[in-house]
């Protein structure tokens, strides 16, 4: 097989692949036994169908399939062998001429690549970020050990109604009398809890449950009725308050910090309260990391100006997405996928040039913190080894899962490794600060 490397506009490059008879010949040879050996033609047993039939009815199919395997099988080794650097992948090419797989043995088929760019980055003193950090205040530390502590309540009866409380009410309209209704406050917004506030058990208001249960399927649940039947059901209904209750904060007693802590590492308040600044800590240092990280991409690839054969990767992506995306929706989603194949090289550059490795402790070891942040999400602070590990193995069971916390590995030791190249500034800013910054990092990413 004879390969041939044309250069053209656009970075892209035309790869002519010349196969021959006697490439593709014994492959074509072995499938048509195989067909053969398979075929049922009538008026002949399994296996004993001559191949004169068998070459008239398969040989031409064969041959296109073989012939274009071995094309492309040459295609890819020359790439190799000739370490060409590319991206997307290679596709068919719009040069490509008819072939006459009746007539002809000898047939060339031409391929397409996009060039990737050269990356070349030096960093120094003079490339500069600044770090922004949440500073911690009382309101925040107040809310995470609300939070946690909530976690733990218990609900208790008060007098009367003052915000978020748990409602029991009946309801009743003439047409139906529902008793133990629930009503939660807590998943109100301000102006539809108002006409609560203030409400003790005993009083009565007039509600539409329309606008007190959102969903045809909460309100059939609450009246004990089928969701055919709500039609025919008066809206209107007489609230009276039975029970009014709210969430209380647990007492901070030995009971309580064996259910909590029930490993021991949390025994008294003084230990409670250096548990919430960690958990603060933790979460503001994530959050952190994730801006600083975006800030670092975006002065890296700007810094990298990175040119990209964009006609080729929009073709690419429209054929190998087969009709699932118009152009259209293609180029609307173009300048995101290119920032991401840009980062992509970067990272691939930074690891080559800086010889990181991602071990496989490495990996479970990662997707054993993603995993104990799921669980945290539902309340489980502490979580069994063996549980954790056998959920982080199934996690990476996912290909695709697998994938981004590889990526997510990679990402985090290419920016730790470059972060001492550069002039990093720490500064400390307000929650609400940080959340205008990250806005703004995110739009321009």
């Amino acid at each position: 097989m004879n390969v041939v490397r044309e250069n053209r506009e656009g970075q892209t490059a035309l790869l002519k692949v010349t196969v021959a008879e006697a490439d593709y010949s014994e492959a074509v040879d072995k499938t048509l036994r195989e067909y053969r050996r398979k075929a049922n033609v009538p008026g002949f047993r399994p296996g004993m169908v001559p191949m004169g039939i068998i070459n008239k009815m398969y040989r031409k199919g064969a041959v296109a399939e073989e012939s274009y395997k071995k094309a492309s099988d040459a295609c890819f080794e020359y790439i190799e062998k000739e370490k060409i650097q590319y991206v997307g992948d290679v596709i068919p090419s719009d040069e490509q001429k008819p072939l006459d797989f009746d007539k002809d043995k000898d047939y060339e088929f031409v391929f397409e690549i996009g060039l990737a760019p050269e990356v070349n980055i030096e960093l120094g003193a003079k490339d500069k970020l600044t770090k922004y950090a949440i500073k911690a205040d009382d309101k925040m530390y107040d809310g995470y050990r609300s939070n946690f502590l909530r976690k733990f309540g218990r609900l208790v009866d008060v007098e009367k109604v003052e915000n978020d409380e748990a409602l029991s009410v009946t309801l009743d309209n003439e047409q139906m009398n529902v008793a133990d209704a629930y009503v939660g406050l807590i998943s109100m917004d301000e102006k539809e809890r108002k006409p609560f506030i203030g409400k003790k058990v005993g009083d009565t208001m007039e509600v539409d449950i329309t606008e007190l249960y959102k969903t045809p399927q909460q309100r059939a649940a609450i009246l004990q009725v089928k969701e055919n039947e709500l039609e025919s059901i008066d809206p209107k209904f007489k609230l009276t308050i039975e029970r009014i209750r709210k969430f209380a904060d647990p007492e901070l007693n030995e009971e309580f910090f064996k259910m909590a802590f029930p490993d021991g590492s949390v025994t008294d308040e003084k230990g409670l309260e250096t548990f919430i600044y960690e958990q603060i800590a933790r979460d503001l240092g994530r959050e952190t990391d994730y801006l600083f990280n975006i800030h670092m991409r975006k002065m890296l690839t700007d810094k990298a100006n990175l040119s990209m054969p964009e006609d080729f990767l929009k073709r690419w992506l429209f054929a190998i997405n087969e009709g699932k995306y118009s152009q259209e929706q293609i180029d609307a989603d173009f300048p995101e996928f290119l920032n991401i194949m840009r980062w992509n090289l970067i990272m691939k550059y930074f690891v080559e040039k800086l010889e990181i490795k991602i071990e496989e402790a490495d990996v479970v070891n990662e997707a054993k913190s993603v995993a104990m942040m799921q669980f945290a999400q539902y309340g489980m602070t502490q979580v069994a080894d063996d549980m954790l590990d056998n959920y982080a193995r199934q996690m990476l069971s996912n290909k695709e899962e697998a994938r981004k916390i590889y990526d997510r590995l990679y990402e985090n030791r290419v920016i730790a490794a470059v972060t001492p190249m550069i002039k990093v500034s720490d500064k400390e800013v307000s929650a609400e600060e940080f959340g205008k910054i990250a806005e703004e990092a995110t739009k321009q990413a």
